[in-house]
């Protein structure tokens, strides 16, 4: 399954509104019809927030709503890229010379990271130019991954245009990687679930070497995603960067504590691999190691016998330079227990209990109280959302996402449903000041969706 490429499809465009619409943009904005359409899905990750960049697997879906791009491929060197969106400008340049600025994620960028990525792996100079129109239907900065879904699909476009092939195992590698242009540090789930989603399960992803699980969902239960309508753009902020290397640094004191070779771990994972212990002995290592204050750079530098100049140059990342306090404890501490979190949830999936909703949900909540406390990504709406959603019959509910806004995901049990939709609608979205937007006021059932595709005209 992995080591296929993404599926190709024929479509009847007039069959399909959201196609049919978007080949008549296409025509008018180009004067042409697309040769070929790619589509790639956001996802809901239903438990592991936080832990994939820090080498531990992770539990994702993919959601129906996705990024669906229009594209003829032309005889020039030009890339021509517009946006169903009028809030997102046309963007073009020259196919071979993309520039990724990284002070500003501006849309068209998160393309660029999939088409260089691509580019870079072939160790293509020439490439083709191309016009393309994009189109999403993806809440943006939710916690839905609307920009991996972006970079994923621009990689299968630049792949199809250039007509090589990739597994969808590899093809997720490059665009994971490639992200990265745009400054985020970031593991691997999103662009791992949009290419290796299948409809109707779930997946538990692992890393290194990169592979997907499926896990089969409680079929009496339904998860719901709710908008806390507070964006968060991890590119535009620092503080995803800066648990990034909270992390990585807390990994370098637990090694150095347990006589490791410390200047070579990175991942919390490594850690733990390294000691042949499980997730939850690794909490009792971080009490025993590390102190709940936060670490200054003098102390950690103390600690791993270093200079700051040191620190400064080979470990921390550019934009963490200047960040003066460290909570190495606390991050520990929610990645360890997340870690195990997951592991659980899926034994619960294949052990199938009586009480198995029950059980997921109140791994769910304590997933949520551990982003909220411990590694602190969470915000006042999420919490809100959370407890709101909780009292109108979701066995569980949690940010959901790099968090500091975005969405929640709630397990609901199926005959609930109605009732829990209409009395959170009421309770969140349908506010006395009206200060929520119609138009991010998101709230729906979702079902596990397939992966990255390339559609062709029948």
């Amino acid at each position: 399954m992995a080591t296929e490429s993404p599926a190709t499809r024929r479509v009847q465009v007039a069959e399909h509104p959201r196609l049919l619409k978007l080949k008549e943009m296409f025509n008018s904005k180009f004067g042409s019809i697309p040769k070929f359409y790619v589509r790639a899905p956001g996802r809901v990750n239903i438990i592991g927030e936080h832990i994939d960049y820090c080498g531990y697997s992770v539990l994702p879906m993919a959601v129906e709503q996705d990024v669906l791009i229009a594209v003829e491929p032309v005889k020039t060197y030009a890339l021509q890229l517009a946006n169903t969106n009028p809030l997102y400008p046309d963007f073009s340049t020259s196919a071979n010379n993309v520039q990724i600025d990284k002070t500003k994620p501006l849309w068209h960028n998160y393309f660029l990271c999939g088409l260089k990525g691509i580019q870079e792996h072939f160790g293509l100079s020439n490439l083709t130019g191309m016009n393309c129109l994009v189109d999403g239907n993806i809440p943006p900065s939710s916690g839905l991954s609307s920009s991996s879904a972006l970079v994923c699909c621009a990689g299968l476009v630049t792949l199809t245009v250039l007509g090589r092939s990739l597994s969808k195992v590899e093809l997720a590698e490059i665009c994971a990687k490639s992200e990265r242009y745009i400054g985020t540090e970031g593991g691997g789930m999103d662009q791992s679930i949009s290419f290796l989603a299948e409809e109707g399960t779930a997946k538990l992803i692992e890393f290194s070497p990169l592979r997907a699980t499926d896990v089969k969902l409680p079929s009496g239960a339904v998860f719901v995603i709710a908008n806390s309508c507070v964006e968060m753009n991890k590119a535009a902020t620092s503080h995803f960067n800066i648990r990034v290397m909270e992390c990585r640094l807390a990994a370098k004191l637990l090694a150095k504590y347990k006589s490791l070779q410390w200047d070579k771990v990175l991942r919390l994972e490594e850690v733990q691999a390294k000691l042949g212990i499980s997730p939850e002995e690794m909490l009792s290592v971080t009490e025993d190691a590390l102190h709940p204050e936060p670490y200054n750079p003098e102390e950690i530098c103390r600690c791993l016998g270093i200079s700051l100049e040191e620190l400064r140059t080979q470990i921390l990342s550019p934009n963490t330079q200047d960040v003066l306090i460290f909570k190495l404890y606390q991050r520990a501490k929610h990645v360890y227990s997340e870690a195990a979190r997951v592991l659980q949830f899926k034994k619960i999936c294949e052990e199938a209990p009586e009480n198995m909703v029950q059980l997921l949900g109140e791994l769910m909540n304590q997933s949520h109280m551990s982003c909220r406390d411990m590694y602190e990504c969470s915000c006042p709406e999420l919490d809100q959302l959370v407890d709101i959603c909780r009292k109108f019959g979701a066995q569980g509910s949690r940010l959901t996402g790099a968090g500091w806004g975005g969405c929640t995901v709630s397990i609901v049990p199926a005959d609930r449903l109605p009732s829990f939709l209409a009395n959170v609608h009421k309770a969140y979205y349908q506010r006395s000041d009206g200060s929520l937007a119609p138009e991010k006021q998101s709230l729906f059932a979702t079902k596990p969706g397939g992966g990255a595709l390339v559609l062709l005209e029948a």
